[in-house]
């Protein structure tokens, strides 16, 4: 596939990943996504909880929401996601570097109304923060549902980006007396705490992943 050329990587084009399963396995590695967009001249970037469904990215919030209604009108927006993988220390601080995995998608978003598919979207939202979490939890009531606006993020181009490996030394270096290496990176879940009015047992989303609740 030849990337158009707003989602071409032109620096490091060697990290660049445009195949639709990368995309997809750096947005579905998290939940956390910065939006960018611009909204009568002024410059926004808003950090976002997401969830993918196909083709297109969940996104919600306040039905109040200035930022969010703008959105919903259609306008241009970039969203970007990434994960630190590990810290890339070299010889020479000029090859300091990071491992990691991102991904910039291009596109526009439309709000969703039907109750049915908005109720059924943000269920989805729970599963991608905590899988199997819906299913242990309210479902959103018509209150809740009015008062928040979801919209659907169409991706009309992207493209990840992934740096693995070691540091990249000059050969000039590789003989000095200063260590090298990879120092990983991880993100895990602690002892999960429970709500002070709640005296239930842990549900099995959370003792799935709480090896200290196990």
């Amino acid at each position: 596939m030849r990337p158009t050329p707003r989602q071409q990587v032109r620096r490091s084009k060697e990290r660049a990943r445009y195949e639709t399963a990368a995309i997809h396995a750096v947005l579905d590695a998290g939940f956390l996504a910065h939006v960018g967009f611009s909204i009568e001249g002024q410059p926004f970037v808003i950090p976002m909880l997401y969830a993918r469904d196909g083709e297109e990215v969940l996104l919600h919030g306040s039905i109040a929401s200035r930022l969010m209604r703008g959105l919903a009108e259609g306008i241009p927006a970039c969203l970007s996601v990434s994960h630190v993988d590990g810290l890339v220390l070299a010889r020479s601080h000029f090859h300091h570097s990071v491992n990691y995995r991102s991904v910039v998608c291009f596109g526009t978003a439309r709000s969703v109304d039907d109750p049915a598919e908005k109720a059924a979207a943000l269920a989805r939202f729970v599963d991608a923060i905590l899988p199997g979490r819906a299913a242990e939890s309210r479902p959103s009531d018509r209150n809740e549902l009015a008062a928040t606006l979801l919209l659907r993020f169409v991706i009309e181009d992207a493209s990840a980006k992934v740096r693995e490996g070691g540091p990249r030394d000059d050969p000039a270096d590789l003989g000095t007396d200063y260590w090298a290496g990879v120092v990983p990176l991880q993100t895990r879940y602690a002892a999960a705490v429970s709500a002070d009015d709640c005296t239930l047992p842990l549900p099995p989303s959370v003792v799935r992943v709480c090896p200290e609740a196990r």
